[in-house]
């Protein structure tokens, strides 16, 4: 049975799903920072997946990407699947601004996390749901 990680549940608020992963947004509202989670049992690697998985967590890192690309006008998208101080396997998406608090440095470590208020987090699930519309169901209190 497949169970999200406690630190990813502690940092994470739950965005919806695609098909194989749920979706979770940090909760910084510093960096608009999503993180794919696929649903399996003990995978720490991508490499662990089976192919029609791995083929299913690309494509939707990819329409992810885009949709953050589109939704928030980023200069960049950083990709990355670390796993360094949680092992489950997560891909994180985080949408990049030549002019954000941690430019052009990594986002990790840079400063302390700052907490959506309710108002900042219906604003970024709205820019979200404005391009993200097919392949994903979201949670039910963002209907």
């Amino acid at each position: 049975m497949f169970n999200l990680h406690p630190q990813l549940v502690n940092d994470g608020i739950w965005i919806g799903d695609f098909e194989l992963s749920t979706l979770l947004l940090m909760n910084d509202h510093q960096f608009p920072w999503f993180i794919l989670v696929p649903r399996r049992e003990d995978v720490t690697e991508i490499f662990q997946l089976d192919q029609t998985d791995r083929v299913q967590l690309l494509n939707e890192s990819c329409w992810l990407a885009e949709a953050l690309k589109d939704g928030f006008a980023a200069h960049k998208i950083n990709v990355a699947a670390l796993g360094n101080m949680v092992s489950q396997l997560h891909v994180h998406h985080i949408v990049r601004y030549r002019h954000d608090p941690a430019w052009p440095a990594p986002v990790w470590g840079k400063l302390p996390a700052q907490a959506y208020t309710e108002e900042q987090l219906n604003e970024c699930v709205a820019r979200l749901q404005a391009v993200l519309t097919s392949n994903f169901r979201y949670a039910e209190r963002f209907n």
